[in-house]
C-alpha cells in the first residue's frame, strides 16, 4: 500500500457502505490513494441489544426514502436486496440467531481483502446484492467473484479451511473501527482521522489532496 491508504469500515448490509464503494472505486482509479477494506458485521448482528434499544422508529422509514434517492442522484440502480443479508424474524422484527447469509458474506469479503482484491469484491458483490436479484440462486454470487477476478469456489475453501481465523479478523477490525472513532458504516479512516458515511467522501479526498495526494499518471 502507497503514502495514501484508507481503511475502509464496510458491511455487505448496509446500502450506504455499497453507495460509497460505487463512488470511492472510479475516484481511486483518477487518483493517486489505496483502499483497504476492512469488513464488519453489521451492528444488528455485531450488537443486537444496542441495534434494538436505539433504533427510532423512524429510522426505517427515512432510510427507504433517502437511500432511493441518493441511488437516483448518483445514477446507481437500487433494489431491496433478496434475500436480506441479514435474516430478520418477521415476527419480533429482530435479526434471528440463526444467520445463514451474513458471516458467509463477511468472511468471503475478509477473504478477498487479504488476497487484494477485497476492493473489487465488494463492489460486485454488493452491485448484485443491492440490484434486487436473487443474489443466492443459480450462479449469481460466483459470477459477481468471477468479475472481481476471484473464483468463488477457491475463496470458499480458503476460508472454509480455517474459519475462526477470519471471523477473529472481522472481529479486530470492528474493535479497530471503534477504535478510529467511530461504529458505523461507512466508516474511511486516513491517518487515524475518521470519516463516516458515503456523504464524507468529499471531505476525506478534500483532505487526502491537502495532506499531498495528486491524480495518477496515465
Amino acid at each position: 500500500m502507497g503514502q495514501f491508504t484508507i481503511d475502509l469500515y464496510w458491511s455487505f448490509r448496509s446500502p450506504y457502505s455499497y453507495l460509497a464503494v460505487k463512488q470511492l472505486a472510479p475516484l481511486r482509479r483518477r487518483w493517486d490513494f489505496d483502499i483497504l477494506p476492512r469488513i464488519v458485521l453489521p451492528i444488528a448482528v455485531r450488537d443486537p441489544d444496542l441495534y434494538a434499544k436505539n433504533i427510532n422508529p423512524v429510522w426505517m422509514t427515512y432510510t427507504l426514502t433517502d437511500v432511493p434517492r441518493l441511488a437516483e442522484m448518483l445514477g446507481l440502480p437500487m433494489a431491496m436486496p433478496d434475500p436480506d443479508p441479514v435474516a430478520i424474524d418477521p415476527a419480533t422484527a429482530q435479526p434471528m440467531a440463526d444467520q445463514p447469509h451474513i458471516h458467509r458474506l463477511s468472511r468471503l469479503g475478509a477473504a478477498a481483502a487479504e488476497m487484494g482484491r477485497g476492493l473489487s469484491f465488494i463492489d460486485e458483490v454488493s452491485s448484485l446484492i443491492w440490484s434486487g436479484q436473487p443474489w443466492t440462486q443459480d450462479d449469481a454470487l460466483a459470477d459477481a467473484a468471477a468479475r472481481a477476478g476471484l473464483d468463488l469456489e477457491e475463496l470458499e475453501k480458503r476460508v472454509t479451511a480455517h474459519p475462526d481465523r477470519f471471523d477473529i479478523l472481522i472481529s479486530d477490525n470492528q474493535k479497530a473501527l471503534e477504535a478510529a472513532g467511530h461504529w458505523g458504516v461507512p466508516t474511511m479512516v486516513y491517518d487515524g482521522e475518521p470519516f463516516f458515511g458515503q456523504d464524507r467522501i468529499p471531505v476525506l479526498m478534500w483532505r487526502l489532496r491537502q495532506k499531498g495526494m495528486k491524480e495518477r499518471v496515465a
